[in-house]
């Protein structure tokens, strides 16, 4: 990427996109009766996805930027565990029937964190309260550090079929600055207790930008793992922000590198990634050709949600636990964001919903714009806004700033159709933004567009 787009760009806040409106626009206007009536209007043909918020770990990650908490004990687990299933309970019952599901994700904090007969008793919930079929796929998130064998059988068990370990960077200045230590070969324990359970769907997490990083450390890691052969990589620009994270205090921001080296050491990990056969997909994963994110890519069928890019096209995405983010047609609820609040909600015998959005039709159409910039890296905006029946005029705030980055060389606009640069497809975010109408409204400190 030219070094003044670099130095034009890099320091731009901007959303990642995973939603629109994003998370900071959502207020208490939409409630816990407003989700349970949302729920009941589904349509009887609705199939949905599900995301489990497990919001614990055994020791924080200084980079991290999830919502948990440090545990030692199991008990905070296990009353966490009920809650849960309880809340599986109201949601069924709120919408009158077991709602088809197409994808299972859990997420944290550690999920696998969960013993395993926990984990096993939560996962017969869900399949009681929801309808799976064979083809459900269902992923969890993973810390190979605390995957024990029994836990790799339990998932292999429960039917889980794909698995994301966090690896971040395998250079030990690096683990040293960030609190996370972890060796190539706990990692590469993990992904052979999890092949031989049956679980052959493995991607591998890193990310840049973190203290001491060098364009050098990432690619040792990037070939390092390359050779444990997962299906997919995802790559995150690291987002230090102190002020909402408190524990990333712990992180000499004198360290970190700038938006020259972050740019550097996000194209170098991609290169090699590409070299080795892997395709980019959207903004920041990668996958083998024969992979089916790979192929909904090539289809235009690629998605993406509060889990990042996914082959998962249902419209309804159901959020369990507490913080976790949902999404209906009517629009978005997020549970109450503690763990003691969340308990609370459900032991009252309500649902947790605490705010959410109410989708207009200028969203819609707006999302639908931002989320095939992100995925496909190109939009038309005449045929996005034929199929939502509104004229393109109703866009049109965005075309000044499409127009500056056309100049800049990022984009190219020919008419309604957008299409990125290929040297500057990390900027997405920033094209994306074109058509984001309350980010001028936003005061949330959001990660940086490099």
């Amino acid at each position: 990427m030219r070094p003044d787009l670099i130095a034009r760009y890099a320091g731009e806040r901007l959303p990642r996109y995973t939603s629109y409106p994003t998370a900071p626009h959502f207020s208490p206007a939409v409630s816990a009766d407003t989700y349970a009536g949302w729920l009941a209007a589904l349509p009887a043909d609705t199939a949905a996805s599900l995301y489990v918020h497990v919001p614990f770990c055994r020791r924080m990650c200084w980079y991290c930027g999830c919502n948990t908490a440090v545990t030692m004990r199991d008990e905070p687990i296990f009353a966490y565990a009920e809650i849960l299933s309880a809340e599986i309970a109201l949601v069924s019952a709120a919408a009158g029937r077991r709602l088809p599901i197409t994808h299972l994700h859990f997420g944290g904090g550690t999920p696998t964190i969960l013993p395993t007969d926990t984990f096993a008793r939560l996962v017969s919930d869900l399949r009681a309260g929801f309808a799976f079929d064979d083809d459900t796929e269902i992923a969890i998130e993973i810390d190979p550090r605390t995957l024990t064998p029994a836990m790799a059988t339990a998932l292999g068990e429960a039917g889980v079929s794909r698995a994301s370990l966090g690896v971040q960077s395998l250079d030990p200045v690096v683990q040293k600055a960030i609190g996370r230590v972890q060796t190539l070969a706990v990692t590469a324990e993990a992904i052979r207790r999890l092949r031989q359970a049956g679980i052959d769907g493995i991607n591998i997490d890193l990310v840049y930008g973190l203290p001491h990083q060098t364009v050098e450390s990432c690619i040792a890691t990037v070939e390092a793992c390359l050779a444990l052969n997962p299906d997919r990589f995802a790559v995150f620009g690291y987002a230090h922000v102190p002020s909402f994270k408190k524990h990333q205090r712990k992180i000499d921001a004198s360290t970190l590198p700038d938006g020259a080296e972050r740019a550097a050491e996000a194209e170098a990990i991609s290169d090699r990634l590409a070299a080795a056969g892997y395709r980019r997909i959207g903004l920041d994963h990668y996958a083998l050709p024969a992979d089916p994110m790979a192929i909904a890519q090539e289809s235009g069928a690629l998605h993406r949600n509060f889990q990042g890019y996914t082959t998962d096209a249902a419209a309804t995405l159901i959020g369990l636990g507490a913080s976790a983010i949902g999404r209906l047609p009517q629009g978005y609820v997020q549970n109450e964001p503690t763990v003691k609040a969340y308990t609370a909600a459900i032991r009252s015998g309500r649902l947790a919903t605490c705010k959410g959005f109410a989708l207009t039709p200028q969203d819609r159409l707006r999302g639908e714009l931002i989320e095939r910039l992100m995925c496909d890296f190109r939009v038309d905006v005449d045929a996005v806004c034929r199929r939502h029946r509104q004229p393109v005029d109703q866009v049109a705030d965005a075309f000044p700033a499409l127009d500056r980055l056309a100049a800049d060389g990022i984009v190219r606009r020919d008419g309604g159709l957008i299409e990125m640069q290929p040297e500057a497809l990390t900027l997405v975010r920033a094209v994306a933004a074109s058509f984001d109408s309350y980010l001028p409204q936003s005061t949330r400190t959001h990660s940086p567009a490099l």
